[in-house]
């Protein structure tokens, strides 16, 4: 490991994310395709490094967030389909066309002012009809079959508008994920979905690509598989809810280490960190790691959570401070300066994984690995060896 990086860290295992993807592949089968969800970069994990990944494994598309997502991908060589899933500002109609970047249109408004900025341009755009079935974010409005039809006439009208081309059509599961406890739900938003899917068809309004499938649809529901799925966060080894774990064969690819930057002793009565939420009730030895908040480590697992040195767990002991924390070392022999420490791992040898975090601090997987700082550069190893780095902070080390 480059001595830069001996402060702190994240390593991706190119291997799980290559099982994953497998995995995924299995699952759905030959003929359907898979969209790698790759906004937030990657969840975390890396978007350019990670998306020529799965350009080689054959990927057939990706989605993102954002237009400043999508042209990253692009400005970094990647070439397959790219979908944004929000909103995008009408008037950058030309990079969307000039760079084979469809986008999700969710209202007749919003069809209508970029199909104005596209003549106004002289280009083409792809989109993907958006349909609210029960998300209740943006979409066309299909929650009723009954009631909320008028939004096809809607849908039709914005597929016939001129520079627009009407790609594909998709709408996002709002409990995929909950097993027994979200079927109901999920499959009357699957019920809306293809009837309006039917009716348009029915009206001489195609679409190449439909697709609803998430992450726990991938999992739960093959009926919903359609022409393509949109893999994000079990590309990552994670499962979108502990209901569904263990039901795909896939391994948490992120890890992130540190090291311990000093080593001292403090006697009964001395209290650690801010605010003096820790006070030692007996001699102890306790060990600081240059991880903190700003690095995504939340100051809510102060007092709470533990980390892994010489394959013991370590607690964490008092306030979790911006750039740094404190450990208790004390059953723990030969601690010294420089010593590895496994802040977050994988569940097994005394480690604590991301699922175990987001129940202590109240959260989702998803969340945590997003909020793994820029600072922290990500490491890639495959077959156990270094072939990248993606330093935010410092790209001229990357490798």
């Amino acid at each position: 490991m480059s001595t830069f990086l001996r402060r702190t860290w994240a390593e991706v295992d190119v291997d799980a994310v290559k099982n994953n993807y497998r995995k995924i592949r299995q699952a759905v089968g030959p003929e359907t395709q898979i969209m790698c969800v790759i906004k937030a970069d990657a969840y975390g994990h890396g978007a350019v490094f990670l998306a020529k990944l799965y350009e080689k494994m054959g990927a057939d598309r990706f989605a993102v967030s954002n237009i400043e997502e999508a042209m990253q991908l692009r400005e970094n060589g990647i070439r397959l389909p790219v979908l944004i899933l929000g909103f995008t500002p009408a008037g950058m109609a030309r990079e969307l066309a000039d760079n084979n970047i469809s986008q999700a249109v969710f209202s007749e408004e919003y069809a209508r002012e970029l199909s104005k900025a596209a003549g106004e341009q002289k280009v083409n755009v792809k989109i993907h009809i958006k349909l609210d079935t029960g998300m209740s974010r943006i979409g066309f409005m299909y929650q009723d079959i009954e009631r909320d039809s008028d939004s096809l006439e809607q849908i039709k009208r914005a597929c016939s508008l001129p520079g627009l081309i009407s790609e594909g059509i998709f709408t996002h599961f709002a409990v995929s994920d909950e097993a027994e406890e979200g079927r109901e739900a999920t499959l009357r938003q699957l019920e809306c979905f293809k009837d309006a899917v039917g009716r348009l068809k029915a009206d001489g309004c195609n679409f190449d690509i439909v697709h609803c499938s998430n992450s726990g649809a991938v999992i739960d529901y093959r009926q919903a598989h359609f022409d393509c799925v949109r893999a994000g966060i079990i590309l990552y080894g994670l499962s979108p809810s502990q209901k569904l774990a263990g039901r795909l064969d896939i391994r948490q690819a992120m890890q992130i280490k540190s090291v311990v930057a000093q080593v001292k002793t403090i006697e009964a009565g001395t209290p650690v960190s801010y605010g003096g939420t820790f006070v030692s009730e007996k001699k102890m030895k306790i060990a600081t790691v240059p991880i903190g908040y700003a690095d995504g480590y939340s100051r809510s697992l102060g007092n709470k959570a533990y980390m892994t040195v010489r394959g013991k767990k370590a607690p964490v002991i008092g306030r979790v401070c911006m750039d740094q924390l404190m450990l208790d070392v004390s059953g723990i022999d030969d601690v010294c300066t420089g010593d590895e420490v496994i802040v977050i791992g994988d569940g097994s040898n005394n480690t604590l994984s991301f699922d175990e975090m987001a129940q202590m601090t109240g959260t989702i997987n998803y969340e945590l690995v997003c909020l793994v700082g820029k600072r922290v550069p990500r490491v890639y190893i495959h077959h156990g060896r270094n072939v990248g780095i993606m330093d935010s902070i410092r790209p001229a080390n990357e490798e």
